[in-house]
């Protein structure tokens, strides 16, 4: 601590990040907080989304039937080629942590099933698959062929002007999966730099998939940086810039009007009196973040959205409150940005999304990675739900925002799962048996609770 700056050596909040203990930081956002000017990329993703249904059914055989848990919701799908996941109350899991935190929760516990949301099981797939299509349609357009018929991307012609480009990606694991296996689907050539926190499975199921994986031994930045540098040197390539991407951003962001519906659908009030605190595990921000503005559009202020991160890697949380965003990483605070939790294991966050969608995030926590793992371990016993490690990054956040609750008319608690539909089972087994063996530690740790 000596070397920080003594605005952060005085700093409460930046104190506990740096002592690396749970940490949770209120934040009194002003309810009249800004939308930024995106509903058009919004409203254009979800629409490219509808346009390609028939080519994703046609694709991918899983989407091609609506599953019944969605039909209620989206009856006009039944045609398939959907890409969204379930809405899942989790009572068992409330009474669990109820039981374990000593305290019962006011309001009911839902899951966002993005664990399997189709095709790559992870709520990367989104974004990562919708700016893949724009760049197809892009594409497309640009050698005259019809952009808008779903058609036209099962062509040979179509593939034969694919085969001649290239998709390139910085990832820590599951955005490279998204941008790997419908980049190759569609015919276009793939590279997918990989840091050092991904999982050998994830590197071997891309090159399954015919994915050139390049990797690296340093940290997600060190992977976009050496992406972003391959892709400047090459013609007829893309580059997915993980850091800055709009396009991204707003695949993401068509999760909110997926959800509106599905809360409807369950007969979910959400109001003045009846708020919704969606608890987002967090990287570099931008899954979180467009989901994040979606939710503020549809919902207004009757929404909280609160960033989760580990304990050794809360980059966003650490660039929001210090106002520097991506001009500080965690190791100037002395935590290492190593985390079980791969997909989070982010030490420098997103350029474009503190600064954008910092104003509308109404909390930050972060929590050890034993409480992530004992995360695990709750959601396989009591709703046999298994997921990776990242996903549980929020289970444990409406238990810890202490018994006088910031927001006392939120009376629906909803934690994103992230992806663990595409974990090989041995794999699994160890996340599993690791978050058993953890689980009565998920109410400890105490978090340190800041309030502004």
């Amino acid at each position: 601590m000596s070397e920080l700056p003594a605005d952060l050596r005085n700093d409460e909040v930046i104190r506990s990040l740096a002592s690396a203990q749970a940490t949770t930081w209120i934040r009194s956002t002003p309810t009249e907080a800004a939308l930024p000017d995106l509903a058009d990329v919004m409203d254009a993703a979800a629409a490219r989304f509808d346009r390609f249904a028939p080519w994703f059914a046609e694709t991918f055989p899983d989407t091609a039937a609506l599953p019944a848990e969605l039909a209620e919701a989206f009856p006009e799908a039944a045609a398939g080629g959907l890409i969204e996941s379930p809405l899942a109350r989790a009572a068992s899991a409330q009474e669990r942590l109820d039981g374990l935190f000593g305290v019962s929760l006011p309001g009911q516990l839902w899951l966002k099933r993005d664990d399997c949301l189709p095709v790559s099981g992870s709520i990367k797939a989104r974004g990562g698959f919708h700016e893949v299509l724009e760049f197809a349609e892009a594409t497309a357009a640009g050698h005259g062929l019809d952009a808008h018929d779903p058609a036209t991307y099962s062509s040979g012609r179509f593939r034969e002007i694919a085969a001649d480009h290239r998709i390139v990606v910085g990832s820590t694991g599951n955005l490279g999966l998204s941008i790997g296996i419908l980049s190759a689907r569609l015919g276009f050539a793939a590279s997918v730099h990989m840091s050092a926190d991904a999982r050998e499975w994830k590197k071997t199921m891309l090159r399954d998939h015919g994915v050139d994986v390049i990797e690296h031994a340093g940290d997600f930045v060190e992977a976009v940086e050496a992406g972003r540098a391959s892709a400047d040197a090459a013609e007829n390539t893309h580059f997915v810039d993980d850091e800055d991407s709009v396009s991204l951003f707003a695949g993401y962001s068509v999760a909110a009007l997926r959800l509106r519906r599905q809360i409807e659908a369950a007969g979910i009030r959400v109001d003045a009196d009846n708020q919704l605190a969606v608890y987002l595990p967090c990287g570099i921000g931008g899954g979180p973040g467009g989901v994040t503005f979606g939710l503020r559009r549809v919902f207004g202020d009757h929404v909280r959205c609160i960033f989760v991160e580990p304990s050794q890697a809360p980059a966003m949380f650490l660039g929001v409150h210090t106002g520097r965003h991506s001009d500080i990483a965690v190791q100037d605070i002395g935590v290492s940005g190593a985390t079980t939790a791969d997909g989070l294991a982010v030490a420098r966050p997103s350029r474009f999304i503190g600064p954008t969608i910092g104003p509308l995030i109404s909390g930050f926590a972060s929590v050890p990675d034993e409480v992530i793992a004992a995360g695990v371990g709750v959601l396989h016993e009591s709703e046999g739900i298994d997921v990776e490690p990242s996903a549980t990054a929020g289970l444990s956040i409406p238990w810890r925002l202490g018994t006088e609750s910031p927001w006392p008319k939120v009376s629906t608690h909803l934690v994103w799962l992230t992806g663990g539909a595409m974990v090989p089972v041995d794999e699994q087994t160890a996340y599993v048996a690791a978050g058993t063996a953890n689980l009565e530690r998920i109410a400890g740790p105490a978090s340190a609770v800041f309030t502004d």
